[in-house]
């Protein structure tokens, strides 16, 4: 996949009509924190908070609200098992 194709298929991943539906009745704030991870593909909360400028409670909320429409993927750290990593799952 050349660099055009590969910078296409990143900065469309929010803009698909299934997308478009999941995340169009979210909260402000989870809409914010999708958009974030959309740009940066991995984040810790205390990461997201610090981006969008998000009190912490306000981002675990909005990541609660993403993981309930199965639009962030979670896991552990490997350095820090006290951390969890959140990617955007958007097909």
């Amino acid at each position: 996949m050349s660099v055009p194709e590969l910078s296409q298929t990143n900065t469309n991943r929010l803009q698909d009509a299934d997308s478009t539906e999941a995340v169009r009745d979210l909260p402000p704030s989870a809409k914010l924190v999708a958009k974030v991870l959309e740009y940066n593909e991995t984040m810790t909360q205390s990461e997201l908070a610090d981006e969008t400028l998000l009190p912490p409670r306000t981002v675990r909320y909005a990541l609660n609200r993403l993981e309930d429409e199965d639009l962030v993927d979670s896991r552990f750290s490997f350095s820090d098992a006290r951390k969890r990593l959140y990617t955007l799952d958007i097909q």
